[in-house]
């Protein structure tokens, strides 16, 4: 899985898992905002030259792959398509024309971790997460 890509004066492979999630871990994720969110989170990262490799979309988190290039932070990319995607979901379906402080949709943190040799593993856990997802709630049925 050597994919590596390249700029100008270097050669990369530089993979992040990032989870993050909306304030007070509300379950705002869904309807709407869930179809659409997936390509606004992608469209913004193709802006700072990133690619969204795999991501899940739950209620009250997100998992993300994220190839991310060397000229970026990557506290420069989360902080962009978190802003950004806050602004959005408040225009689109908040009713707001302007985005005014104090209106957060995500909570300030974030989870990274580097992938290195393990990207296999970590696709394969993103794209389980809703199956596992769903059998904790049917145990708490019971």
């Amino acid at each position: 899985m050597n994919d590596y890509q390249s700029l100008s004066h270097s050669t990369w492979d530089c993979k992040y898992h990032l989870v993050w999630i909306p304030k007070y871990r509300k379950k705002a994720i869904y309807g709407d905002i869930r179809r659409y969110l997936g390509e606004v989170l992608r469209e913004l990262a193709l802006q700072k030259e990133s690619k969204i490799l795999e991501g899940h979309l739950r209620g009250d988190h997100i998992h993300m792959l994220v190839s991310i290039p060397p000229k970026y932070a990557v506290s420069q990319i989360v902080g962009y398509i978190k802003g950004k995607s806050a602004i959005h979901i408040a225009r689109t379906y908040g009713g707001h024309k302007a985005n005014f402080t104090g209106q957060n949709f995500w909570a300030r943190g974030y989870f990274v971790s580097t992938v290195g040799a393990d990207e296999a593993a970590i696709r394969s856990y993103i794209t389980r997460q809703e199956q596992n997802d769903c059998r904790i709630d049917q145990m708490k049925m019971f």
